[in-house]
């Protein structure tokens, strides 16, 4: 490694200058202000854990392989770096606040990925994100969507699609199926492309009832606006009861949202589905290739925690939020200069400006640079017997 190498960090791993600093904690603060207004709490977990409490058995694979693990020099215990700060916060809901009630809690920190999850993407995004824990009814969904929109109102996002599907619907079918673990991996692999043809080759070796077949190669079809609901109802017909309530939340969680939202439902979505357990979301915009937030149902991983909960939330980047917003708060060029001096009256006014939510900076005595440099527009001058400010 030569010498200027030293300064390079990590591969997708980056830092915020000021003013990018800047606006990412007014973001922050405008977010969290807005949960709190819908009663959500903010909790903040620890960045480092217990490898067994951040990767409970129903995080999956692909949250372990994100993780970052060492060893803990007090204990001697294996240590996970948090890849996702959801497991945490249920982990809080269910074995410290113990309500009864519905808990809403929010969250936001930087979370760490062994690798980026996409091409050029960050290995360190600041996740931010709501839950609704000890509700089971689509109303929760409903609400932690609403909140979700309402966030991309307050800094008018605009021209997004939000990709809906529920769990339950392919879940059901596989179950009554009744395919065996190495059956379900591989007829997972092929409806995750929507590769047809593989998977009516699979269902026809297995040979599974036609009227079974039917309704699993019928789920490849089913993408599209709010009509998708309809035609599910007549080609999942014979289904179990199950998807016929999953069909029953999705037309209510429509009817829901405000009509100007694109929605697009997808009812072979299996997203994450050994994780979640009911409705599930993301949301796009175009221009990006990955969901600029995500989220979902996830009924059963607070009972792994001791208690056993509904769960319902979502999550975005803040930073990718950030990056989509055309124009950036700037904090250069908005400051008071006040000149290095011991005078009783100067103090007296810079106190006055800050408490009035000005920006004042304190020259130093024989300091280098001017005033601009230091992203004043104005400064105190003593003029007329008074410190007066002076555009510069």
């Amino acid at each position: 490694m030569n010498y200027q190498d030293r300064w390079l960090l990590p591969a997708g791993i980056t830092e915020s200058l000021p003013n990018e600093a800047a606006f990412l904690e007014q973001l922050r603060r405008r977010f969290i202000d807005l949960f709190a207004s819908w009663g959500y709490e903010l909790v903040i977990p620890p960045m480092i854990e217990y490898i067994e409490s951040l990767l409970p058995p129903a995080s999956g694979r692909s949250l372990e392989l994100q993780t970052f693990k060492l060893t803990d020099q007090v204990s001697g215990r294996l240590l996970g770096v948090r890849a996702d700060m959801t497991p945490q916060v249920a982990r809080i809901d269910a074995h410290h606040l113990k309500r009864e009630a519905p808990s809403r809690l929010c969250y936001l920190g930087t979370v760490l990925h062994t690798r980026p999850n996409n091409f050029a993407s960050s290995r360190a995004p600041m996740q931010m994100g709501a839950e609704l824990y000890g509700y089971k009814g689509i109303a929760g969904d409903v609400e932690i969507i609403s909140l979700m929109l309402a966030m991309f109102e307050e800094i008018q996002l605009q021209d997004f699609c939000i990709d809906i599907g529920h769990v339950q619907i392919y879940q059901a079918l596989v179950d009554a199926a009744q395919l065996d673990a190495e059956q379900q991996a591989s007829l997972l692999a092929a409806v995750k492309t929507k590769a047809r043809a593989e998977v009516a080759d699979l269902l026809q070796a297995w040979q599974l009832p036609a009227q079974q077949q039917d309704m699993l190669l019928a789920l490849l079809d089913l993408h599209g606006d709010a009509e998708v609901l309809t035609q599910a109802r007549q080609r999942l017909a014979a289904a179990p009861a199950v998807v016929h309530q999953a069909l029953d939340d999705l037309q209510h969680l429509h009817q829901q949202l405000p009509a100007h939202i694109t929605c697009h439902f997808d009812l072979a979505e299996s997203r994450g589905y050994r994780y979640h357990s009911g409705v599930v979301f993301a949301v796009y915009i175009e221009g990006q290739g990955q969901a600029i937030a995500k989220g979902g149902r996830y009924d059963g991983l607070c009972k792994l925690y001791g208690r056993d909960r509904p769960a319902t939330g979502f999550s975005t980047n803040l930073r990718l939020l950030a990056s989509l917003l055309t124009t950036q708060a700037s904090a250069a060029h908005t400051a008071i200069f006040a000149p290095a001096s011991d005078d009783a009256g100067l103090k007296q006014r810079v106190a006055e400006l800050r408490a009035a939510g000005e920006i004042v900076i304190n020259g130093l005595p024989e300091q280098s640079g001017t005033p601009q440099e230091m992203g004043c527009n104005r400064e105190l001058r003593y003029l007329d017997a008074e410190w007066q400010l002076v555009t510069l």
